[in-house]
């Protein structure tokens, strides 16, 4: 991850940065964020529950394929926000919580790794905290996701490394919600 947010910067600095690069970018964050915990999910859990275990694992990574693709495409038009879960926190998401060993019952971690799917390929907006606008920041949501992963933290220390990738994904959608509810400029009349 730490690679994955310095190789652009890296490009950009020693001005070596082309088209190919980005592309050949985007396909390793599909191999580091899509593929690998799409296997790792289907490793620890997914197994257990047949071709719909192989289906949500598969869903993942086309789903992160398809949002890296899209990110590719948008460059010029969505700026100051991420268009939909970026790929590696919803990899990172999947990955971090694979490592804390919790094994939930019934078909919850089928459900979360199909929601974090359909996450990247959303229409949410995420925030990419490069300062240039885009995408506010509400107090409300910004509030309700920090108590959530104050929680969670609270239940198990272990979790450090997967909330903050849990709670940016939350807040996304939080986010979104609030935004459909703020008061809407009326028309002159």
């Amino acid at each position: 991850m730490v690679a994955d947010g310095l190789d652009g910067r890296v490009a950009r600095y020693f001005k070596v940065s082309s088209e190919f690069g980005k592309e050949l970018d985007s396909l390793c964050d599909l191999v580091s964020f899509g593929v690998a915990p799409a296997i790792l999910a289907y490793a620890f859990i997914l197994k257990d529950f047949g071709v719909a275990g192989y289906l949500a694992a598969a869903a993942f990574a086309t789903c992160g394929a398809l949002r890296l693709a899209r990110f590719n495409v948008n460059t010029t038009k969505v700026k100051g926000y991420f268009m939909g879960l970026p790929i590696p926190a919803g990899g990172c998401v999947i990955a971090t919580f694979v490592m804390l060993g919790v094994r939930p019952a019934g078909w919850l971690f089928p459900v979360m790794v199909i929601v974090f799917a359909y996450l990247m390929i959303s229409t949410i907006r995420y925030p990419d905290f490069k300062g240039k606008g885009g995408e506010r920041i509400r107090t409300i949501p910004a509030l309700l996701t920090l108590a959530v992963a104050g929680y969670i933290l609270s239940l198990s220390l272990q979790s450090v490394l997967f909330v903050p990738f849990f709670a940016y994904a939350l807040f996304g959608i939080l986010n979104t919600i609030f935004g459909f509810f703020e008061a809407k400029p009326k028309p002159n009349q």
